[in-house]
């Protein structure tokens, strides 16, 4: 675990220097060129660099070690980091919507030229990394930080694919599309905070990780196991917490019945290395 949270804290290091390299490029274009769509695109790039603060801050806490007041662990610290990426997400909504509204109101057209263009391009290449190799250290590391993170990347590239058309727009003497790309990159951002809160939500309020009928067809496969009931797994896709009821030949000597549990811990630890910890009650079957 200790290995996995090294790795996950470099991908973010590497990530956050990228991310605010194509913020401070977005933003200085954006007020050089006076196109409010560029700048609400630079802004939402900035809290990306933001929300990776925010992811390290929440995975060196979740890496701390079970302890007396946390004997589960912190890894929910992880989670709440997810939320703090949502909260950033909805203050630049807010900023972006402001802005649209502002550059509305005052109808001052952005100069576009072909340095505009060129500076979009390199920043959309930039994003286009971030998003694969986010997305591909999350998936092999298991961590919902990197893929949370790496779906708010991700609206970057569809935000600035529409500041490109905006541009073209604004170019050929259309203006008003500068402002509605500034409505648009709102859409993405709101959309990309729902999909954090949802994956968040799932996890604080313990929803099933993994199957009831997965986990059953591993305990069945013990040959001393008649059944078994009121299976519940709660906690991360990585970090799963397993508690279920055994039944048992109520004629076993306890020593038995207690060897037996660990071999269905063991089986079912083996078959789900995610699941932390797993604990069996074991009971005679119910009677007919």
């Amino acid at each position: 675990m200790g290995e996995r949270y090294r790795q996950v804290i470099s991908v973010l290091w590497r990530v956050m220097w990228l991310n605010i390299a194509v913020a401070l490029a977005k933003i200085v274009l954006g007020y050089a060129s006076g196109a409010v769509s560029i700048l609400s695109d630079g802004y939402h790039s900035l809290t990306d660099s933001a929300s990776n603060v925010v992811a390290l801050v929440g995975v060196n806490a979740a890496r701390k070690p079970p302890d007396d007041d946390h004997p589960y662990g912190h890894r929910k610290y992880e989670t709440m980091a997810s939320i703090g990426i949502l909260i950033f997400l909805i203050l630049v909504l807010v900023g972006v919507l402001q802005q649209a509204w502002h550059r509305w109101q005052t109808g001052r057209p952005a100069h576009v030229t072909w340095v505009s263009f060129a500076v979009m391009a390199c920043t959309f290449a930039v994003n286009v990394f971030v998003v694969w190799y986010e997305m591909r250290r999350g998936r092999s590391l298991s961590s919902e930080i990197l893929m949370a993170d790496a779906r708010h990347t991700r609206s970057d590239l569809f935000t600035s694919g529409s500041v490109v058309g905006a541009l073209i727009g604004v170019y050929l003497g259309v203006a008003w599309l500068d402002v509605a790309a500034a409505v648009f990159i709102a859409g993405f951002i709101a959309h990309a905070g729902w999909e954090i809160a949802r994956d968040a939500a799932r996890i604080l309020s313990d929803r099933i990780v993994i199957g009831e009928d997965d986990l059953r067809a591993v305990v069945l496969s013990v040959p001393e196991v008649i059944g078994c009931e009121k299976i519940r797994t709660r906690g991360s896709a990585d970090h799963v917490f397993l508690d279920l009821h055994v039944w048992m030949d109520p004629n076993m000597r306890l020593a038995d019945a207690h060897a037996a549990s660990h071999v269905v811990k063991d089986r079912l630890m083996t078959r789900y290395p995610q699941i932390q910890d797993a604990i069996i009650h074991i009971e005679p079957p119910p009677r007919a």
